[in-house]
């Protein structure tokens, strides 16, 4: 196996540096556990970083990622369910307070859905995977039926984060925390080139800058 180099070296720096600053941190969190209060479904993307968006550390948020920061809808059966089983265990095991569901510009996955794209073995998990966009797809095209490409994926990326917050309260826990008033979602869209994230108003539909 090749030595990864950069990676190796990286992980030099850290335990010098980043874990010596904050080791008494990282040894409280081994002995007490993990208490996030925040669950956040981001996507895969590597521009897209949580911790560093947010200005979180070790232990501030327990992470959910996916191509396209998707959120399969609650399904009671015996299969592998990943994402689904995060979802539980953020929510009835850990108890968080908040989950946030970020989406962003220049997504590959929402790119992808104005794609044809050609099953084979190599992507097939991948194409079903991207049907979960196709409902936010169909939404934004009649919306906005003559509008340019990169405003008419913009706001893809937005109404997906609409239809991942519907899709959290078909799951039980998530539901019942809602209605009770101890679990809060939140959608988010952040722009990879400015840095600035976007809230959705449920009161108002619309997004709005964050802090704004």
């Amino acid at each position: 196996m090749n030595k990864i180099t950069e990676l190796e070296k990286g992980h030099e720096t850290f335990k010098k540096v980043k874990f010596k600053a904050n080791e008494d941190r990282f040894k409280k969190l081994v002995s007490q556990g993990q208490n996030p209060k925040a669950l956040f479904i981001g996507c895969s993307d590597s521009r897209v970083m949580p911790n560093m968006i947010t200005s979180t550390g070790a232990g501030d948020l327990f992470i959910i990622r996916n191509i396209g920061n998707f959120v399969p809808a609650f399904k009671p059966d015996s299969d592998f369910h990943a994402t689904a089983a995060a979802i539980e265990y953020a929510v009835s095991t850990l108890e968080v307070n908040d989950i946030i569901v970020c989406g962003h510009s220049h997504c590959g996955a929402i790119g992808a859905l104005y794609k044809t794209l050609v099953p084979t073995e190599e992507n097939i998990h991948t194409i079903k995977w991207l049907e979960l966009g196709t409902t936010a797809k169909r939404v934004a095209k009649a919306a906005l039926p003559q509008v340019d490409k990169a405003e008419l994926l913009d706001y893809t990326e937005k109404v997906s984060v609409i239809f991942q917050l519907e899709n959290l309260l078909s799951y039980p826990a998530v539901r019942r925390r809602v209605e009770e008033g101890t679990l809060y979602l939140h959608g988010w869209h952040y722009d990879l080139a400015s840095g600035e994230i976007a809230y959705y108003d449920d009161e108002e539909m619309v997004f709005r800058a964050l802090g704004g």
